[in-house]
């Protein structure tokens, strides 16, 4: 299966979450997948810092893929509160010193911004072979959409993580919040796509006793993994009270390896894009009362509902063990 992960990876960097990092590690690890394009957007970190982390991924483990950077700020969205909340967190809640031991992700020549054509070209090049992957907001998704207009029709999948409906505390995620008008452009393409909600990776967790298994693998992928995972379980038990971390984006990756992971399914969505819930994503389902409410002009898509968080956890490691193996 030949993928292109488009994604804001943030492992090791003070505060900036790392399931991006487990996402992109799960691919490269696995044999049913052929990573052929990393892409980075602005969302978990800044454009740059999510390339100088993908960037730094690769090399480390010798392989072949190429990186690219991509959108530095949303279609419309003002990047700067975003980014106040996003970039500062780890010295909001005192706890940088979780970081202290990681050395720093090395800084990597300004590059172009050329995600949007790479990931468009590569798509309508290859028509129907090419599954892309958005774990962060869709704004190269969106735009590369905006350079090929047959992409929707070309591309086999595009699975995403993006979307809450039903989480307390959150009235929008991330993904979709950071850049609202992307997140309905990819919705409405028309596109064969897979929803990965918020509603189920909050479903997921790992914990410090599942790197522990992890450590004992000592390949650089495992390490890489449980050096740049320790401090955000330590800040994600600390500043969310979990007994671990949540590992959303990787679920999108399991998702194409073994579908008996997820339940899931076909749901009409689509994103708010006026007024005090601009951002929020809603599933119009069959509703007994809709005056006023017009009718959705997307089609159904695939929507995650469940996960088995021990059936996943065991595919992680497995995938991740053999390829340490082979290495």
């Amino acid at each position: 299966m030949r993928v292109i992960i488009d994604c804001d990876p943030g492992n090791g960097v003070a505060g900036a979450n790392v399931d991006d990092g487990l996402a992109l590690a799960l691919a490269i690890a696995a044999p049913e997948i052929q990573l052929e394009m990393i892409t980075t957007v602005s969302g978990n970190t800044p454009s740059n810092v999510g390339y100088n982390v993908a960037s730094h991924l690769v090399r480390s483990l010798n392989e072949n893929i190429l990186v690219y950077r991509g959108a530095s700020s949303a279609l419309i969205e003002a990047s700067a509160p975003w980014r106040e909340q996003l970039d500062n967190g780890a010295q909001r809640a005192k706890l940088t010193h979780l970081w202290d031991n990681l050395p720093s992700v090395p800084v990597l020549p300004e590059s172009i911004p050329e995600a949007a054509l790479r990931i468009g070209k590569l798509v309508c090049e290859n028509p129907n072979q090419i599954t892309v992957i958005a774990i962060g907001p869709l704004t190269n998704i969106a735009m590369a959409m905006q350079l090929f207009p047959e992409l929707a029709a070309n591309v086999a999948e595009i699975v995403i993580m993006g979307a809450v409906f039903n989480v307390p505390g959150y009235v929008k995620d991330t993904n979709f919040g950071l850049d609202p008008e992307a997140a309905h452009a990819v919705l409405n393409s028309g596109a064969n796509i897979t929803l990965v909600p918020m509603d189920v990776t909050v479903q997921t967790q790992m914990v410090h006793s599942d790197l522990d298994r992890f450590a004992e693998l000592t390949s650089p992928l495992s390490q890489f993994l449980v050096s740049t995972m320790r401090p955000w379980i330590d800040y994600s038990r600390t500043t969310r009270q979990l007994a671990g971390c949540w590992i959303h984006d990787v679920l999108t990756i399991a998702w194409l390896l073994d579908k008996s992971v997820v339940t899931y399914e076909l749901q009409q969505v689509d994103i708010e894009l006026q007024g005090a819930l601009r951002g929020k994503s809603y599933r119009l389902e069959p509703l007994r009362l809709r005056v006023g409410i017009p009718a959705l002009k997307t089609k159904p898509i695939k929507v995650l509902q469940s996960v088995d968080n021990q059936k996943l956890l065991a595919l992680i490691f497995q995938t991740i063990k053999n390829y340490s193996t082979k290495k």
